[in-house]
């Protein structure tokens, strides 16, 4: 019926409430004791760990299954999971190049476009524009390097303040950046 769509029984909704509360609750405490990093999009896993938090709260607060120490059960292992891994990545390569994705670079020195890049990125030089435009830059002979970040933002260093002399520390494991 119509009417089931905007009412509910009392007991439904304080099981929100009630879920909603204590899940964020859980959250927060998890938060400050993984640290910041739980909430940034730093690489490909942290993404996915994002999206599935935001998945399994939806399903615990909106539903009576699964139950809600279940969810607060899947919510602690995601983050222990997330702290695993990031440690794991800190102290092996093996991990590191296993979960996330390597930047590369869509365009060069003095505006170079890196064609074959922006197929693999799939990203076109309207986007290449939006972005130097959201950079300030009118002229792309300024750009040095814009480069795509493993978890798919643009980045535009530009300008004769960022010269990236000979062997540039930043642009170190960035994808056909050569000097």
């Amino acid at each position: 019926m119509l009417n089931d769509w905007f009412v509910s029984h009392p007991s439904n909704l304080i099981w929100v409430v009630l879920c909603t509360a204590v899940l964020y609750l859980v959250v927060v405490a998890l938060a400050r004791w993984s640290g910041v990093r739980s909430f940034a999009e730093l690489s490909t896993f942290d993404i996915v760990v994002t999206i599935a938090l935001g998945s399994m709260i939806a399903s615990v607060v909106v539903s009576k299954e699964p139950p809600l120490l279940q969810g607060v059960a899947a919510v602690a292992t995601l983050y222990v999971l997330q702290l695993f891994v990031s440690r794991l990545r800190s102290r092996f390569s093996v991990f590191e190049k296993a979960t996330d994705n390597r930047p590369i670079l869509l365009m060069g020195p003095g505006g170079e476009i890196k064609h074959a890049n922006l197929r693999v990125a799939r990203v076109t030089e309207d986007d290449l524009r939006a972005h130097m435009r959201r950079a300030n830059v009118s002229d792309p002979r300024q750009v040095q390097a814009m480069v795509m970040e493993g978890a798919g933002n643009i980045n535009v260093l530009y300008g004769e303040h960022h010269d990236l002399g000979d062997d540039p520390w930043i642009l170190r494991g960035v994808r056909d950046y050569t000097r």
